[in-house]
């Protein structure tokens, strides 16, 4: 057969990104309940509770109250729509079906024998047990990995095998997302750190302060003196960024050179004592450097809103409706 369909099809015998449950008859649909109607076929609410499980499952978790019903919301709103989607590319596969477009049975047979091979050692009773603990039969198994594979062939059809990107839209981009590729300046910084601003803490401080001026390991006199949580390492408060530490601590701090000590630092009911190691500034990549990342990201979004566009084509001539 020569249908240019096929010849796409056959290489792709890997998942698709939409993992649904294949379509119940029409008795259990009645009892399921429908969410969505797409054409003629019907969208049910085991199809979504399939789809979303794991998120309504970590949303009730992480939230409450409002928030949490209006999350669980939104995720099966954008599960019904994904099912949508999936639905309206299968049937459009029907449609070119019918003139002779076809997955071969191998496709999807080398699929499952990946399958077992990958994910049960090689083992086919591992994999038919686990099948029928999740309600599957395998010919439904068989159903929904060759659904899968339409899916994805049928997306990647719509994608043009050559896409060139412009000159004009790197730099653009480039430009867009230089935060990326910009390293923020840091210090790596020690402190010691006294609870109780009053004279004799003050006193305490300038001793330990001219004890460094006079070549006292800071990391040792940290050891001795300070009262923060990184007294046993000496002060080492490691390599920090500008977001670690408060206003005023983060002035002083980058303020300083290599080697450098501070002045004494008053806050609220603290005293503190900075202790520049080393300093890091800021870089930015090249374009050139990037480049080859930008185009790959500038060419996937190419591609998405090539198939994106393609649903749309599909949604505008076929019945919607969401329950």
């Amino acid at each position: 057969m020569n249908c240019p369909l096929r010849r796409i099809l056959l290489p792709f015998g890997v998942l698709a990104l939409m993992a649904t449950a294949p379509l119940l008859s029409r008795a259990q649909e009645v009892l399921d309940g429908v969410a969505a109607q797409v054409n003629q076929e019907v969208i049910t609410f085991s199809q979504v509770r399939e789809l979303v499980g794991a998120r309504e499952k970590q949303a009730r978790e992480t939230l409450r109250g409002q928030e949490m019903v209006e999350k669980i919301k939104e995720i099966r709103l954008q599960a019904v729509n994904d099912l949508i989607d999936r639905q309206l590319i299968i049937q459009e596969f029907r449609e070119i079906e019918k003139k002779g477009a076809s997955i071969p049975t191998y496709v999807v047979e080398d699929r499952i024998q990946a399958i077992i091979r990958e994910e049960f050692g090689g083992d086919r009773n591992a994999f038919t047990r686990t099948l029928a603990a999740q309600g599957y039969t395998l010919d439904r198994f068989r159903q929904l990995e060759q659904e899968k594979i339409i899916v994805q062939a049928m997306r990647a059809q719509q994608v043009k095998p050559n896409v060139i990107i412009s000159e004009s839209k790197v730099k653009e981009a480039y430009r867009e997302h230089i935060a990326e590729y910009t390293s923020e300046e840091q210090v790596k910084l020690r402190m010691v750190v006294l609870r109780g601003a009053n004279d004799g803490r003050r006193k305490m401080m300038e001793e330990i302060r001219e004890k460094v001026a006079g070549g006292a390991a800071f990391e040792d006199l940290a050891r001795m003196y300070s009262e923060d949580s990184n007294q046993e390492q000496g002060g080492d408060w490691g390599w920090i960024n500008r977001k670690t530490l408060n206003e005023t601590l983060t002035k002083v701090a980058f303020g300083l050179k290599p080697g450098q000590i501070s002045n004494i630092i008053e806050q609220g009911d603290s005293l503190y004592l900075l202790y520049c190691e080393a300093k890091k500034a800021g870089t930015t990549k090249p374009l050139a450097e990037v480049r080859a990342d930008l185009e790959k990201k500038l060419i996937q979004a190419e591609r998405q809103k090539a198939q994106q566009e393609w649903i749309n084509k599909l949604r505008k001539k076929a019945f919607i409706k969401i329950f």
